[in-house]
C-alpha cells in the first residue's frame, strides 16, 4: 500500500459546518474507491499569502491516506476540480 497526504482548501463563502460537510463528501469519495483514511484533520480558517479565485482565506483540511492503486486518488482529483467549493488541492505520495 502506498501512503499519501492530501491537503485541500474549501471556499470561505460557505460556513464552517458546510465546509466540514464538503470534507466528509471528499473523504467518502476516497473510501468508496478503495482508499483508507488514517487521519483527517480540519486545520480551520487560514489567511492566504495571495488571493486564490478572489478569496483571501479558506478552510484547510489535511488527510493521511493509504491506497493500493491510484483509482481513488484520480476520482478525488476529478471531483475536486468540478466542486465549486474547492479552491485548491494537493496530493503528495509519501516516502516509506
Amino acid at each position: 500500500m502506498n501512503a499519501y497526504e492530501i491537503m485541500f482548501i474549501v471556499s470561505p463563502l460557505v460556513d464552517e459546518a458546510a465546509s466540514k460537510k464538503v470534507a466528509k463528501e471528499m473523504e467518502k469519495v476516497l473510501t468508496d474507491n478503495g482508499a483508507k483514511i488514517k487521519e483527517s484533520t480540519a486545520l480551520g480558517l487560514k489567511e492566504f499569502a495571495y488571493e486564490i479565485k478572489k478569496h483571501k482565506n479558506g478552510y484547510y483540511f489535511l488527510l493521511q491516506v493509504t491506497a493500493d492503486d491510484a483509482i481513488s486518488l484520480d476520482e478525488f482529483n476529478r471531483l475536486s476540480r468540478i466542486n465549486e467549493n474547492m479552491l485548491r488541492h494537493l496530493i503528495i505520495k509519501k516516502e516509506q
